[in-house]
């Protein structure tokens, strides 16, 4: 795909005019629970595909040199998924990284990012956010798959806000763009687009215009009566490469910025 291709696409839509829909707030005003939610706990997953996909990440950064990132991408199927030559067009001259697995949660992006004990134990972290990963940006889109498993917005959001805070832990000065989560289910009937809704609300609150900030890309990605078109996401979730060139160009204006590009 030629580069002018993609931005003649994106300029069409009129994304690029999109204002960035940021809120104020502290990932601290969330509500909370009584006991700390499976959703913000770290945890090594069951699923042999997750862990084949923990090995095989693991190993590429063991041959990769970490201290020269500017762009850490950290998430899901739909961030690992990335059409290639989008990501190339848009992030390939920003040094990225994508820290991305399909089929991934909150608890076990926790467990990947967390530092690697001398133990091995499976409770020890996966030391997928090395110590010298210091990007300036990190962007943010995780829960669509933990909606699946709970349907309690709020010990959703508050595994996507444990993940903001791991990554200051592991990188203070690094800023943060959350991005809300994507529409699924072919139209608003969907019962996962409320509650999308209702974690997107409460997520945004972590955004204090300082190290996090908040976007919400989703209405791009449907037509004026909230559906989800297969030419968009075949499959009424993962982006084709049209989706993909739309959310690119959605997120473009937020990460020039935040990079000082």
């Amino acid at each position: 795909m030629k580069r002018r291709t993609v931005w003649a696409l994106a300029c069409l839509l009129g994304l690029f005019g999109a204002p960035a829909a940021y809120a104020q707030g502290d990932c601290a005003a969330l509500p909370a629970r009584p006991m700390t939610p499976r959703e913000a706990r770290p945890e090594y997953l069951e699923w042999q595909p997750w862990r084949d996909s923990v090995a095989e990440l693991s190993r590429r950064l063991t041959i990769s040199d970490m201290s020269h990132a500017r762009l850490v991408f950290v998430g899901d199927s739909i961030f690992d998924g990335w059409q290639a030559d989008i990501y190339r067009q848009f992030y390939g001259h920003r040094a990225p990284v994508n820290l991305s697995i399909a089929g991934d949660i909150t608890q076990g992006v926790l467990w990947r990012l967390s530092p690697r004990r001398a133990t091995g134990a499976e409770q020890a972290g996966g030391g997928q956010w090395p110590a010298s990963l210091k990007p300036r940006l990190a962007v943010v889109l995780l829960g669509t798959n933990n909606m699946v498993q709970n349907r309690d917005a709020t010990e959703v959001a508050l595994g996507i806000a444990e993940v903001v805070r791991l990554i200051h832990r592991r990188s203070p000065a690094t800023r943060v763009l959350l991005v809300g989560l994507l529409p699924r289910g072919a139209d608003s009937s969907d019962p996962m687009r409320a509650l999308a809704q209702r974690v997107n609300e409460q997520i945004a609150r972590c955004a204090d215009n300082t190290t996090v900030f908040y976007t919400n890309p989703g209405p791009m990605l449907v037509d004026g009566q909230g559906r989800l078109a297969e030419l968009i996401a075949p499959d009424r979730l993962h982006p084709s490469w049209i989706g993909y060139a739309i959310l690119a160009a959605a997120l473009e204006p937020q990460i020039r910025q935040l990079l000082a590009d």
